[in-house]
């Protein structure tokens, strides 16, 4: 997208936009790194028994939320005070709803966190390793979406709602395991708090293929 010297010289202005435009960018992936070690962070809360990982979660989140509001401003910013071209209406549009993604799997990192430190009172059920394939994936397919963002991949929307695919089938299967599971002993709170969590889980692989698809929208100009 950068202009050639020569288009800078004859036009400052579009230089600048080009400039602003590149550090958005750049929060944007920092944005995304954030949101990955977050996911990583709740991974360990809920299946390594750290449970000093949700504490930095929501620092984590603090820190999220603030490029999230700037990078939102900055693009409104640019919508408003300066003159895009249509590729950079589809840009700056893709941006803002892809930011609005990678906030929303923040957010449920910060649920998921906070879920692992009940389920600490109760002894780990027997589908907790399925539970962690299906977060493994989650997290794979947010990898795979800031990968493919970083190299403008225009497949990354095909690509990553194959991922998606195995992701719904775990939730439909580990749904169906806990909620017609019979004889329970004890509370229902544990197996009421997994269901939340394949919820989460299967929720964020949705943000993901978003933003893949997003990515793809920026490259051709087509949305799937």
């Amino acid at each position: 997208m950068a202009a050639s010297l020569s288009q800078q010289i004859n036009n400052p202005e579009r230089s600048y936009f080009e400039q602003a435009l590149k550090r958005v960018e750049q929060d944007v992936l920092r944005m995304g790194a954030l949101v990955e070690e977050s996911f990583r962070m709740s991974h360990q809360a809920l299946f390594e028994n750290r449970l000093e990982t949700p504490l930095k979660i929501v620092e984590l989140e603090k820190e999220i939320d603030r490029l999230y509001r700037h990078i939102e401003q900055e693009c409104a910013s640019f919508l408003t005070l300066q003159a895009p071209v249509a590729q950079d209406l589809r840009l700056l549009s893709a941006i803002m709803q892809l930011v609005r993604d990678l906030e929303r799997i923040g957010d449920y990192a910060q649920d998921l966190g906070e879920i692992a430190m009940k389920l600490t009172r109760y002894p780990p059920h027997p589908c907790m390793d399925d539970i962690a394939a299906m977060a493994w994936q989650a997290q794979h397919m947010l990898d795979q979406s800031l990968v493919c963002l970083t190299q403008l991949d225009p497949n990354a929307g095909e690509i990553v709602k194959k991922m998606d695919d195995v992701v719904d089938d775990a939730y439909d299967r580990l749904y169906k395991t806990l909620a017609f599971q019979r004889d329970i002993k004890g509370v229902v709170e544990p197996i009421l708090l997994m269901a939340l969590v394949i919820r989460h889980l299967e929720r964020m692989a949705d943000h993901a293929t978003n933003i893949a698809q997003r990515v793809s929208y920026i490259v051709t100009g087509k949305r799937e």
